[in-house]
């Protein structure tokens, strides 16, 4: 009976993914996501020399060192944690603003709809980088620039996808009867048409992330997000390109590439899972 009691309350899917693609994302995630999270507690000082610069592996560095001699698995380890927080806000904010616009469109329609709309249409004329670029002059360089940009960057597609799916969900009789109760829009929304838009969020929000993830790691690469010395998977990649073609350490840039591309593969496939989608 316990065992019934715990399994309605939570389905076996909002833990563990029913695909075999699923099932993998979630155990990636989890090794990246907690080397990210665990990483810094285990990792020895990032800033420290230890070595010549682009020593090769060796017992006390692992994975050799990087351009400054410093040990790169301390730098590895350390370098996650502003991946997933700066990638997982910019996601956030742009969600937020994002589930907003497009309920409020998909909803209330009439004037709002088009207003709204033609204004997250001329965001999207902009290509990424670019704006990020414009961004920056405009705000100055920083990783707050970089995240904000970010975040208004996923604004488009996520109000796109969130209008569309909402005026699926209006024509439907629960909230035909919904509104021959007296409820009010507020209401509707939030207790009619947003739970019934989860599915189409779940497939949506890896993909974002995975996105802002490799934006950010790019703008930082770019040198307009943080700053040498942090340590941060994407900064990692650029510093340490130099290394790549001498040949002496290529572990300073695929150590950090190879863990950014886990960690993306790893949001798609569980994303995926979690829809519905079968692989």
């Amino acid at each position: 009976m316990t065992t019934d009691l715990i399994a309605r309350l939570v389905p076996r899917r909002s833990w563990w993914p029913a695909t075999r693609a699923g099932r993998v994302g979630l155990v990636l995630l989890v090794a990246t996501a907690g080397a990210a999270l665990v990483g810094p507690f285990f990792a020895g000082s990032p800033d420290r020399s230890v070595a010549p610069p682009f020593s090769p592996p060796d017992g006390d560095a692992p994975l050799g060192t990087d351009f400054l001699g410093r040990d790169v698995l301390a730098r590895l380890l350390t370098g996650g944690e502003s991946v997933l927080l700066y990638a997982g806000l910019a996601t956030l904010v742009a969600y937020a603003v994002g589930i907003t616009v497009g309920l409020a469109a998909g909803y209330l329609r009439s004037w709002p709809d088009p207003l709204l709309m033609r204004s997250v249409d001329v965001l999207l004329s902009f290509p990424s980088l670019v704006f990020i670029l414009l961004f920056a002059t405009a705000f100055g360089r920083g990783i707050g620039a970089v995240v904000m940009a970010t975040a208004v960057i996923q604004l488009p597609a996520i109000a796109r996808i969130i209008r569309t799916a909402t005026l699926t969900q209006s024509a439907r009789g629960y909230v035909e009867a919904a509104v021959l109760r007296g409820e009010s829009s507020s209401s509707v929304l939030r207790r009619e048409i947003l739970p019934n838009i989860t599915r189409t969020l779940s497939a949506d929000v890896g993909l974002r992330f995975t996105w802002s993830v490799l934006l950010i790691a790019s703008v930082n690469f770019l040198g307009l997000g943080l700053q040498p010395p942090n340590a941060d998977w994407g900064l990692m990649v650029s510093e340490n390109r130099a290394g790549m073609s001498v040949a002496l350490n290529p572990w300073a840039v695929l150590a950090p590439a190879l863990m950014l591309g886990l960690l993306t593969v790893a949001i798609n496939l569980l994303g995926d899972a979690m829809s519905g989608d079968k692989k």
